[in-house]
Protein backbone atom coordinates (compact mmCIF):
# COMPACT_ATOMS: atom_id res chain seq x y z
CA UNK A 1 0.00 0.00 0.00
CA UNK A 2 1.35 3.45 -0.91
CA UNK A 3 1.56 6.24 1.67
CA UNK A 4 -1.82 6.38 3.32
CA UNK A 5 -4.15 8.39 5.50
CA UNK A 6 -4.00 6.65 8.87
CA UNK A 7 -6.95 6.64 11.27
CA UNK A 8 -7.18 4.88 14.62
CA UNK A 9 -10.47 3.66 16.00
CA UNK A 10 -11.68 2.10 19.24
CA UNK A 11 -15.31 1.80 18.18
CA UNK A 12 -16.47 4.87 20.09
CA UNK A 13 -18.67 7.53 18.51
CA UNK A 14 -15.84 10.12 18.31
CA UNK A 15 -13.54 7.56 16.68
CA UNK A 16 -16.27 6.66 14.20
CA UNK A 17 -16.59 10.34 13.25
CA UNK A 18 -12.82 10.40 12.77
CA UNK A 19 -13.01 7.40 10.45
CA UNK A 20 -15.63 9.08 8.28
CA UNK A 21 -13.61 12.32 8.17
CA UNK A 22 -10.42 10.43 7.30
CA UNK A 23 -12.17 8.52 4.51
CA UNK A 24 -13.37 11.72 2.87
CA UNK A 25 -9.93 13.26 3.27
CA UNK A 26 -8.25 10.21 1.73
CA UNK A 27 -10.37 10.67 -1.38
CA UNK A 28 -9.51 14.37 -1.46
CA UNK A 29 -5.80 13.60 -1.14
CA UNK A 30 -6.07 10.67 -3.58
CA UNK A 31 -4.57 8.35 -0.98
CA UNK A 32 -5.61 4.97 0.39
CA UNK A 33 -7.07 4.78 3.90
CA UNK A 34 -5.58 2.57 6.59
CA UNK A 35 -7.77 1.93 9.63
CA UNK A 36 -6.14 0.48 12.73
CA UNK A 37 -7.39 -0.71 16.09
CA UNK A 38 -4.89 -1.16 18.91
CA UNK A 39 -5.42 -3.99 21.41
CA UNK A 40 -3.12 -3.94 24.40
CA UNK A 41 -0.46 -6.59 23.85
CA UNK A 42 -0.91 -8.17 27.29
CA UNK A 43 -4.72 -8.25 27.06
CA UNK A 44 -5.43 -9.25 23.46
CA UNK A 45 -6.71 -12.71 24.43
CA UNK A 46 -8.37 -11.81 27.72
CA UNK A 47 -12.04 -12.89 27.65
CA UNK A 48 -14.61 -10.10 27.58
CA UNK A 49 -18.08 -10.31 29.00
CA UNK A 50 -19.50 -9.28 25.63
CA UNK A 51 -20.78 -10.98 22.51
CA UNK A 52 -17.32 -10.61 20.97
CA UNK A 53 -15.49 -13.03 23.27
CA UNK A 54 -11.91 -11.68 23.44
CA UNK A 55 -10.38 -8.25 22.85
CA UNK A 56 -8.98 -9.53 19.56
CA UNK A 57 -12.44 -10.59 18.41
CA UNK A 58 -13.81 -7.25 19.58
CA UNK A 59 -11.07 -5.50 17.62
CA UNK A 60 -11.93 -7.31 14.41
CA UNK A 61 -15.58 -6.35 14.90
CA UNK A 62 -14.58 -2.70 15.43
CA UNK A 63 -12.52 -2.71 12.23
CA UNK A 64 -15.30 -4.34 10.23
CA UNK A 65 -17.71 -1.62 11.34
CA UNK A 66 -15.14 1.10 10.69
CA UNK A 67 -14.56 -0.10 7.14
CA UNK A 68 -18.32 0.02 6.54
CA UNK A 69 -18.43 3.59 7.87
CA UNK A 70 -15.51 4.63 5.65
CA UNK A 71 -17.02 3.18 2.47
CA UNK A 72 -20.35 4.83 3.23
CA UNK A 73 -18.73 8.22 3.89
CA UNK A 74 -16.47 8.06 0.84
CA UNK A 75 -17.62 5.59 -1.83
CA UNK A 76 -14.68 4.35 -3.85
CA UNK A 77 -12.08 4.92 -1.15
CA UNK A 78 -9.36 2.27 -1.00
CA UNK A 79 -9.42 0.75 2.50
CA UNK A 80 -7.06 -1.46 4.46
CA UNK A 81 -7.57 -2.48 8.10
CA UNK A 82 -5.17 -3.79 10.70
CA UNK A 83 -5.51 -5.09 14.26
CA UNK A 84 -2.39 -4.14 16.21
CA UNK A 85 -1.19 -5.61 19.50
CA UNK A 86 0.93 -3.01 21.28
CA UNK A 87 0.87 0.13 23.36
CA UNK A 88 -1.18 2.85 21.64
CA UNK A 89 1.54 5.49 21.20
CA UNK A 90 4.15 2.90 20.20
CA UNK A 91 1.84 1.35 17.60
CA UNK A 92 0.72 4.63 16.06
CA UNK A 93 4.27 5.99 15.87
CA UNK A 94 5.31 2.89 13.91
CA UNK A 95 2.29 3.17 11.61
CA UNK A 96 2.96 6.87 11.04
CA UNK A 97 6.19 6.15 9.19
CA UNK A 98 4.20 5.50 6.01
CA UNK A 99 1.34 7.91 6.67
CA UNK A 100 0.70 11.33 5.13
CA UNK A 101 -1.41 12.21 8.18
CA UNK A 102 -2.87 10.62 11.31
CA UNK A 103 -6.53 11.14 12.21
CA UNK A 104 -7.88 10.59 15.72
CA UNK A 105 -11.17 11.19 17.49
CA UNK A 106 -11.08 13.80 20.23
CA UNK A 107 -12.23 11.36 22.88
CA UNK A 108 -12.43 7.61 22.97
CA UNK A 109 -12.35 4.60 25.27
CA UNK A 110 -10.72 1.19 25.73
CA UNK A 111 -7.21 0.97 24.23
CA UNK A 112 -7.40 4.55 22.98
CA UNK A 113 -8.49 6.07 26.27
CA UNK A 114 -5.42 8.32 26.16
CA UNK A 115 -7.21 10.23 23.43
CA UNK A 116 -9.18 11.98 26.15
CA UNK A 117 -8.33 15.65 25.93
CA UNK A 118 -6.20 15.10 22.83
CA UNK A 119 -3.21 13.87 24.85
CA UNK A 120 -2.43 11.07 22.39
CA UNK A 121 -2.57 13.50 19.50
CA UNK A 122 -0.25 16.03 21.09
CA UNK A 123 2.10 13.29 22.28
CA UNK A 124 2.34 11.91 18.75
CA UNK A 125 2.72 15.36 17.24
CA UNK A 126 5.61 16.08 19.57
CA UNK A 127 7.59 13.20 18.09
CA UNK A 128 6.44 12.97 14.48
CA UNK A 129 6.80 15.07 11.37
CA UNK A 130 3.45 13.69 10.22
CA UNK A 131 0.48 16.05 10.77
CA UNK A 132 -1.97 14.83 13.41
CA UNK A 133 -5.64 15.74 12.93
CA UNK A 134 -7.94 15.60 15.95
CA UNK A 135 -11.61 15.34 14.96
CA UNK A 136 -14.07 16.68 17.51
CA UNK A 137 -16.83 19.09 16.60
CA UNK A 138 -17.50 19.49 12.89
CA UNK A 139 -19.39 22.19 10.99
CA UNK A 140 -22.75 21.10 9.63
CA UNK A 141 -21.93 22.63 6.25
CA UNK A 142 -18.65 23.50 4.54
CA UNK A 143 -17.30 26.88 5.68
CA UNK A 144 -14.66 27.24 2.95
CA UNK A 145 -12.17 28.55 5.50
CA UNK A 146 -8.99 27.23 7.08
CA UNK A 147 -7.91 28.90 10.34
CA UNK A 148 -4.24 28.96 11.24
CA UNK A 149 -2.60 30.34 14.36
CA UNK A 150 0.78 31.96 13.74
CA UNK A 151 3.22 34.28 15.44
CA UNK A 152 5.76 35.17 12.78
CA UNK A 153 8.40 32.70 13.99
CA UNK A 154 10.28 30.35 11.71
CA UNK A 155 8.55 27.36 13.28
CA UNK A 156 5.14 28.83 12.52
CA UNK A 157 5.96 28.51 8.82
CA UNK A 158 5.09 24.80 8.96
CA UNK A 159 1.58 25.62 10.13
CA UNK A 160 1.18 28.28 7.42
CA UNK A 161 2.44 25.95 4.71
CA UNK A 162 0.01 23.24 5.77
CA UNK A 163 -2.89 25.71 5.98
CA UNK A 164 -2.28 27.08 2.49
CA UNK A 165 -1.91 23.61 1.01
CA UNK A 166 -5.23 22.60 2.55
CA UNK A 167 -6.86 25.81 1.34
CA UNK A 168 -5.88 24.95 -2.23
CA UNK A 169 -7.31 21.44 -1.86
CA UNK A 170 -10.58 22.73 -0.43
CA UNK A 171 -10.86 25.85 -2.57
CA UNK A 172 -10.98 27.75 0.74
CA UNK A 173 -9.62 30.99 2.14
CA UNK A 174 -7.06 31.16 4.94
CA UNK A 175 -7.80 33.08 8.13
CA UNK A 176 -4.42 33.80 9.72
CA UNK A 177 -4.87 34.52 13.43
CA UNK A 178 -2.08 36.36 15.22
CA UNK A 179 -2.60 36.68 18.97
CA UNK A 180 -0.13 38.11 21.46
CA UNK A 181 -0.60 38.49 25.17
CA UNK A 182 1.49 39.82 28.02
CA UNK A 183 3.34 36.99 29.82
CA UNK A 184 1.17 35.99 32.76
CA UNK A 185 3.89 36.28 35.37
CA UNK A 186 5.65 39.34 34.01
CA UNK A 187 6.74 41.60 36.93
CA UNK A 188 6.39 44.65 34.68
CA UNK A 189 2.70 44.48 33.79
CA UNK A 190 1.43 47.23 36.10
CA UNK A 191 2.30 50.67 34.83
CA UNK A 192 3.85 49.52 31.57
CA UNK A 193 0.80 49.06 29.35
CA UNK A 194 2.07 51.53 26.68
CA UNK A 195 5.31 49.58 26.38
CA UNK A 196 3.43 46.33 25.88
CA UNK A 197 1.28 47.90 23.19
CA UNK A 198 4.44 49.05 21.44
CA UNK A 199 5.85 45.53 21.64
CA UNK A 200 2.57 44.16 20.32
CA UNK A 201 2.78 46.57 17.38
CA UNK A 202 6.28 45.38 16.52
CA UNK A 203 5.31 41.71 16.84
CA UNK A 204 2.23 42.30 14.71
CA UNK A 205 4.33 43.93 11.97
CA UNK A 206 6.81 41.04 12.01
CA UNK A 207 4.03 38.46 11.89
CA UNK A 208 2.18 40.09 8.99
CA UNK A 209 5.43 40.36 7.05
CA UNK A 210 5.80 36.60 7.48
CA UNK A 211 2.57 36.13 5.53
CA UNK A 212 3.84 37.85 2.40
CA UNK A 213 5.83 34.92 0.96
CA UNK A 214 2.75 32.71 1.28
CA UNK A 215 0.53 35.27 -0.43
CA UNK A 216 3.00 35.30 -3.31
CA UNK A 217 3.29 31.52 -3.48
CA UNK A 218 -0.48 30.99 -3.37
CA UNK A 219 -2.00 34.01 -5.14
CA UNK A 220 -5.21 32.04 -5.73
CA UNK A 221 -5.87 31.79 -1.98
CA UNK A 222 -7.78 34.59 -0.26
CA UNK A 223 -6.13 35.57 3.03
CA UNK A 224 -7.94 37.17 5.95
CA UNK A 225 -5.74 38.60 8.70
CA UNK A 226 -7.02 38.61 12.27
CA UNK A 227 -4.84 40.36 14.84
CA UNK A 228 -5.69 40.03 18.53
CA UNK A 229 -4.09 41.45 21.66
CA UNK A 230 -5.15 38.59 23.92
CA UNK A 231 -5.35 34.85 24.37
CA UNK A 232 -4.30 32.79 21.32
CA UNK A 233 -6.44 29.86 22.50
CA UNK A 234 -9.54 32.03 22.69
CA UNK A 235 -8.80 33.75 19.38
CA UNK A 236 -8.24 30.51 17.45
CA UNK A 237 -11.18 28.77 19.13
CA UNK A 238 -13.56 31.60 18.27
CA UNK A 239 -12.33 31.66 14.66
CA UNK A 240 -12.76 27.88 14.41
CA UNK A 241 -16.54 28.28 14.75
CA UNK A 242 -16.62 29.32 11.09
CA UNK A 243 -13.89 27.04 9.74
CA UNK A 244 -13.52 23.59 8.24
CA UNK A 245 -10.11 23.06 9.85
CA UNK A 246 -7.92 24.80 12.44
CA UNK A 247 -4.14 24.49 12.24
CA UNK A 248 -1.64 25.00 15.07
CA UNK A 249 2.13 24.80 14.77
CA UNK A 250 4.97 24.17 17.17
CA UNK A 251 7.63 26.04 19.11
CA UNK A 252 6.58 29.59 18.31
CA UNK A 253 7.20 32.69 20.35
CA UNK A 254 5.05 34.47 22.90
CA UNK A 255 1.50 33.17 23.13
CA UNK A 256 2.09 30.28 20.74
CA UNK A 257 5.26 28.98 22.35
CA UNK A 258 5.49 25.17 22.15
CA UNK A 259 1.99 25.05 20.71
CA UNK A 260 2.25 21.33 20.01
CA UNK A 261 3.04 20.33 23.54
CA UNK A 262 1.81 23.23 25.62
CA UNK A 263 -1.34 24.97 26.69
CA UNK A 264 -2.26 26.43 23.30
CA UNK A 265 -2.47 23.10 21.49
CA UNK A 266 -4.36 21.45 24.33
CA UNK A 267 -6.71 24.39 24.56
CA UNK A 268 -7.45 24.49 20.84
CA UNK A 269 -7.77 20.71 20.52
CA UNK A 270 -10.16 20.54 23.47
CA UNK A 271 -12.35 23.51 22.55
CA UNK A 272 -12.21 24.05 18.79
CA UNK A 273 -15.48 23.89 16.86
CA UNK A 274 -13.87 22.06 13.94
CA UNK A 275 -11.15 19.43 13.41
CA UNK A 276 -7.65 20.56 14.43
CA UNK A 277 -4.41 19.78 12.60
CA UNK A 278 -1.35 19.81 14.83
CA UNK A 279 1.71 20.33 12.65
CA UNK A 280 5.27 19.92 13.81
CA UNK A 281 7.91 22.17 12.30
CA UNK A 282 10.34 20.35 10.05
CA UNK A 283 13.84 19.89 11.36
Amino acid sequence: MSRYVLVATDGSAPATEAVAWAARDAVLLERPLRIVHVAWRWAADVPLHTMHGTLSEYGHAVLEKAEEVARTAAPGVEVETALLSSEVIEALMAEAEDAVEIVLGRRGHTGLSALHGGSTGTALAGHLATPVIIVGEQPETAQSEIVVGFDGSDHAQAALEYAFERAVLHGARVRAVFAWQVPMFSPYIIGYAPIYHDIFGLEKKRALEALEPWREKYPQVEVVEEVVFGSPVLAITEASAHADLAVVGSRGRGGLRSALLGSVSHGVVNHAHCPVAVVRARA
